[in-house]
């Protein structure tokens, strides 16, 4: 751990020292499982709540992961019910998806942290978030949420790297975003096509892979793996088996980006303009 990565270790402690209590959106994740940590430390399990949303587009694995880290670290954890797909023009998939639904979460968040005593609601995001399209981060701003990796200026290797010298578990895992991020935009969401987006990318995990996405197409599926893990995937008998299996799924054809994985792809296909929140 370098001088620099303590320095930002200790702002983000007395920034979560300064909040007193608060509710910490918990989604499993390297920086919600990382933030989590850090709060415990900085405050106490006294003053630390994990909220979890439970939805068709958050997988079982990483739920179950959730209550886990929650029960092994003597947390507080609230699973509410956030249904996407439930809020007024989610389904359609419009540009401003994760905006609606983050504004949806949070307030139900802000509620449970009320109703809990907590002063202050925490989410995850870091400084690599700030590159992207992220329409979710006009809703925290607009919600009074706090983000304090960014604030403590924390990019995700920094939190990897500070958080195998921590002991945490999600060190080394994968990156992961809500399955509703797999549609391209404009194409209807439902619990059928959520559930084979799901379905996909545990198979490709459970073969091995380390960083996957299964982008959705109509009934294509577009694989994104790490770059050096394209000559496996396409091996006979693993290419075989994926395509196979993702037909049985209901995908009609399957095909693997040569780009490989990476974060935003599906917003590649918008202007700046495109990108303003309205």
């Amino acid at each position: 751990m370098t001088v620099n990565l303590h320095d930002k270790y200790k702002v983000l402690q007395q920034n979560l020292k300064d909040m007193g209590s608060v509710a910490v959106a918990f989604s499993s994740g390297v920086d919600s499982t990382f933030l989590l940590k850090a709060a415990l430390e900085a405050l106490g399990s006294d003053n630390v709540i994990a909220v979890t949303a439970s939805s068709c587009s958050f997988p079982g694995r990483e739920l179950k992961e959730a209550k886990e880290f929650c029960e092994k670290n003597g947390v507080r954890h609230i699973i509410c019910k956030s249904e996407e797909l439930d809020i007024d023009g989610f389904r359609q998939n419009p540009k401003n998806r994760c905006y609606l639904c983050k504004h949806e979460l949070f307030e139900k968040i802000w509620d449970i942290a009320r109703q809990n005593g907590m002063n202050a609601v925490a989410e995850g995001s870091n400084m690599d978030d700030n590159g992207d399209y992220r329409p979710g981060l006009i809703a925290v701003k607009e919600l009074g949420v706090s983000s304090p990796l960014r604030q403590a200026e924390l990019y995700k290797e920094e939190i990897r790297e500070l958080s195998k010298e921590m002991g945490l578990p999600t060190w080394d895992k994968q990156s992961f975003a809500c399955l509703s991020s797999r549609f391209v935009y404009g194409e209807t969401i439902s619990e059928k096509k959520l559930g084979m987006v799901d379905k996909a990318e545990q198979l490709l995990l459970d073969m091995g892979f380390h960083q996957v996405r299964v982008r959705i197409h109509g009934n294509i599926a577009r694989i994104e793996v790490l770059p050096d893990e394209i000559s496996k995937i396409v091996e006979e008998e693993n290419r075989t088996r994926i395509a196979n299996q993702l037909k049985e799924y209901g995908f009609d054809y399957v095909t693997l980006d040569l780009l490989g994985y990476r974060t935003g792809s599906m917003n590649e296909t918008l202007d700046e303009k495109e990108k303003e929140i309205k």
